[in-house]
């Protein structure tokens, strides 16, 4: 009997709307206090009306309040439960959250510009870019064994979308472009299946 089975899996990945720290310009990392601004509920409102007609088996977010809110704005228009997961956090920045934006020097991010420099460096008691990889990845493979193909739509973070895109292009962190996601801003992602 023929397979109907497709070697990939697409997936829509939204980064959360503007958050109370966005506006702050506070780094929030996987700090849990800031909530959607009443713009950032705006934002997910008109996104839910773009995917509307759009069909998903399964809502996955991140368990931080920021991404649940977006969920669960999304699901009011989309339907279905939300399943959350720590995997799909934002990247730690340890000591460094809650304090403002600018101190985050290329020399604990490991980025400069939108150039990855040293995938290993880390705010103290942080994550650094090759631990938040490995983690995308994990929530990648772990994600594909349970859906397989289906149609899923992925709430979480700016540094948690770059990571996913370059670990299922198959591409290291260090090669990978690091630019911008905006807030509420839609992706689309294809997942080989196999993965590379």
């Amino acid at each position: 009997m023929a397979s109907n089975r497709t070697n990939y899996a697409k997936w829509t990945v939204v980064r959360h709307g503007e958050s109370t720290w966005n506006t702050r310009r506070l780094i929030q990392g996987q700090n849990d206090t800031s909530r959607l601004t009443e713009q950032g509920q705006s934002q997910v409102r008109a996104l839910a009306s773009e995917l509307r007609n759009d069909h998903y088996d399964a809502i996955l977010s991140s368990d931080l309040t920021r991404c649940v809110e977006t969920a669960a704005l999304l699901a009011e228009v989309l339907g279905g439960a939300i399943l959350t997961t720590k995997l799909l956090r934002e990247r730690s920045f340890g000591v460094a959250e809650s304090r403002p934006s600018n101190v985050l020097t290329p020399s604990i991010t490991g980025i400069e510009g939108t150039h990855v420099i040293n995938e290993d460096a880390h705010p103290e008691m942080g994550e650094s870019l090759r631990e938040l990889y490995d983690r995308s990845g994990r929530f990648v493979r772990e994600t594909i064994e349970t859906y397989g193909d289906a149609r899923l739509l992925v709430v979480t973070h700016g540094g948690t979308i770059r990571a996913m895109e370059a670990y299922v292009s198959g591409t290291s962190i260090e090669e990978w472009h690091w630019g911008g996601v905006a807030n509420c801003s839609r992706w689309e992602l294809t997942v080989p299946i196999p993965l590379p």
